[in-house]
């Protein structure tokens, strides 16, 4: 068995392998003529429970052949352009090239006696990152697992911030259309049932600054202790972006550390046209971006950036064993003193690999081109008789429903748009997101893969309707 273990004897079998893998995944990208075959779970659980993993096959080739029956023919595909559903993008190949190398070496990013070159490496995107925000010299940050983990750790450095022992007077005050992981962070911090305020959002889905003025006064008159605001640069099911001078201004006035999540809308930092929709966010506390969202890479790639690099200390815990006291006053530069993590992937270097190979400005390119397409997508369901669009988009998302003319009753009309989300899916024509909207079911296109096209747009319109139809269809007879 020694024969698998990668080493300097071993080199061609990890060669032969590894581009037997490729060639596959490559074929399987060239031919792949839908986002999804529409398999159900009943169809494809039974595959996988059949398999015997106590018996080997002891073949490379034989369980890539196997891996193509329970995972590859069934698999979602991002990359192709009617996946238009959740907040996934298609991969870049240069970072590809940095999972291959990454995943290869497999250095840990916890100490620098794990990592040496990676570290440097990770901290320079880092640095890169703070200055397109515009945090200042004092800034520093780490990469995480995803936009979830980044939320938890800004808060929990606001916590620590906010010096109060009384974990139930404390209040996060977040957008309605705030990510949940705000409320889950919350409970994950100890704080009480009550810690999270919703503020009540615009025609547009921004967090209203005069209601979170009113919400901030509220809280300080009541004796409590306001811990954080979360603005969102890219809200998950509108792309919204909230004010962010407004309430940079509020935290200002009333002392509360500002973050902004920005997982979804930090592609706009290397916009070469849209890059103002972001002011503000230099004046935040802490930011999270998720570079798997909007910079086009594999998952994970995600950090958590603060202003003051000091307040990373409350992520900090010295072990004997990994990062002893005295490696701070010898300038060992431990990454593990500012994360949540201990072993850590280099996920950093699919992001270097990126900006070596292709620049920042393209990658910005590549989100304008999204952008721009999100904004042909609203005129074309605005113009559409057989929709109703909610907003105008500040990034790449469109939320909508099919409103037929002859229906009126809103729980019918909620049907509808069900059916068409599942029957859509499980023919695997296009795959296509959900979301209430007051109350109401709405369907969601996410647009991130810049090969996607209006003439896509407009053909998966028209399967929705024609499902939605159907469906409507068949309800009439039923009821007749």
């Amino acid at each position: 068995m020694r024969s698998h273990l990668l080493n300097d004897t071993t080199t061609e079998h990890y060669r032969r392998s590894v581009t037997e893998g490729v060639e596959r995944v490559a074929a399987k990208v060239a031919t792949t003529d839908r986002p999804f075959t529409g398999v159900a779970v009943d169809a494809l659980s039974p595959r996988i429970e059949q398999i015997d993993l106590d018996r080997p096959l002891y073949d490379t080739t034989a369980v890539l052949d196997e891996l193509e029956d329970v995972y590859l023919r069934d698999a979602i595909y991002f990359h192709h352009p009617r996946y238009l559903a959740h907040l996934n993008c298609p991969v870049v190949i240069p970072a590809l090239l940095g999972e291959a190398v990454l995943s290869a070496v497999n250095s840990s990013l916890d100490t620098w006696d794990q990592s040496a070159g990676g570290t440097l490496i990770e901290r320079k995107l880092i640095d890169w990152t703070a200055r397109r925000i515009g945090l200042g010299p004092g800034a520093d940050g780490v990469f995480t697992s995803g936009g979830t983990q980044s939320n938890l750790q800004a808060l929990l450095l606001a916590r620590e911030e906010a010096k109060t022992e009384d974990l139930a007077k404390l209040r996060v005050f977040a957008s309605e259309a705030g990510h949940f992981s705000v409320q889950k962070s919350a409970k994950l911090l100890g704080l009480g049932p009550d810690a999270v305020v919703p503020v009540p959002v615009d025609h547009d889905k921004r967090l209203q600054t005069v209601a979170l003025a009113h919400e901030l006064e509220r809280c300080v008159g009541a004796g409590l202790v306001p811990m954080a605001v979360v603005a969102t640069a890219g809200t998950t099911d509108f792309g919204s972006i909230d004010p962010l001078p407004e309430i940079a201004e509020l935290c200002a006035q009333y002392g509360v550390w500002m973050h902004v999540d920005a997982a979804y809308g930090c592609g706009l930092l290397a916009s070469l046209k849209y890059r103002d929709r972001v002011d503000g966010i230099e004046r935040a506390d802490s930011v999270t971006v998720d570079y798997h969202k909007s910079f086009f890479q594999p998952v994970s790639s995600s950090a958590v950036l603060v202003r003051d690099a000091a307040t990373l200390r409350h992520a900090t815990y010295h072990a004997e064993y990994l990062n002893p006291r005295r490696t701070v006053t010898e300038r060992i530069p431990n990454q593990v003193d500012k994360s949540l993590q201990t072993t850590r992937r280099f996920d950093a270097l699919k992001l270097w690999m990126t900006l070596r190979v292709m620049g920042a400005d393209g990658i910005g390119r590549l989100f304008d081109e999204v952008c721009d397409l999100a904004a042909e997508g609203w005129k074309l369901l605005a113009a559409d008789p057989r929709f109703d669009v909610v907003v105008e988009p500040s990034l790449s998302t469109l939320v909508f429903r099919y409103v037929p003319a002859a229906v009126t009753d809103p729980a019918e009309i909620d049907r509808a748009n069900l059916y068409a989300r599942k029957a859509l899916f499980a023919s695997g024509d296009a795959v296509v997101a959900g979301t209430k909207v007051a109350g109401r079911h709405y369907l969601k296109f996410t647009l991130l893969n810049p090969e996607t096209t209006t003439a896509d747009i407009t053909a998966v319109l028209d399967l929705i309707a024609g499902h939605a139809e159907q469906y409507l269809g068949e309800s009439l007879d039923r009821a007749s």
